[in-house]
């Protein structure tokens, strides 16, 4: 899969596992499990592992600090995405006429509507490495800190600026939305988990390598 203007690459130099970096991080790498909107393991997973650049793992670590101090942890469900696994969420929603996860991700869309509403598009941030999808845990319960909608639930539910929640919902968003820009990431108006570094280290270039540790250490 190739775009103009745009440059792919398998060279993960500049990348590192994420729990190297963010001692108190839990992980739940759904790509590499079944449930998801596809509902099978996708393309270019082969570790249960978040990976990210060196830069976006540095200011993750200082949101990961800041929210400690707070009670919180933060619960990491993808990081680095390779390009084949965006591949194959284009073709899904394009050709595939399976449907067996529509009513845990995308109970009032068609498939096809996934591409105009901004939950798929053929070009992915989280494949240019700097882009996390997050959510909060509560240190004294051990839970995920309720967001009024779950992760890629794709739905208006999940807009940031949803105002059919509750009080404590929307503080629970803003918190970490505040968090995370204010230690450098941008977040988009879809998705209340989803944030990309401002100052990304490669806003052009999207990369290809498997997530594994080992193609790390290679």
């Amino acid at each position: 899969m190739r775009y103009e203007h745009n440059e792919f690459t398998m060279d993960p130099s500049r990348f590192v596992l994420l729990s190297e970096y963010v001692p108190h991080m839990v992980q739940e790498i759904r790509y590499f499990s079944t449930y998801n909107f596809i509902g099978e393991r996708i393309d270019g997973y082969e570790e249960p592992c978040a990976i990210l650049t060196v830069e976006a793992a540095r200011a993750l670590k200082a949101v990961s600090n800041e929210l400690f101090v707070l009670g919180y942890r933060i619960k990491v469900f993808d990081a680095y995405r390779p390009a084949c696994a965006v591949k194959q969420f284009v073709l899904w929603g394009i050709e595939d006429t399976d449907v067996r996860m529509k009513p845990y991700f995308y109970p009032e869309l068609n498939k096809q509507d996934l591409f105009a509403e901004g939950y798929i598009a053929k070009l992915s941030s989280h494949s240019r490495g700097s882009t996390v999808d997050l959510t909060l845990l509560d240190m004294k319960t051990g839970k995920e800190v309720d967001m009024g909608s779950p992760f890629d639930l794709f739905n208006e539910k999940s807009h940031p600026d949803y105002t059919g929640i509750t009080d404590e919902q929307y503080e629970n968003r803003m918190l970490l939305q505040h968090v995370m820009v204010r230690n450098g990431f941008v977040p988009i108006d879809c998705e209340w988990w989803h944030f990309t570094l401002k100052d990304e280290p490669y806003p052009d270039t999207y990369f290809e390598f498997p997530v594994s540790s080992q193609y790390l250490r290679r």
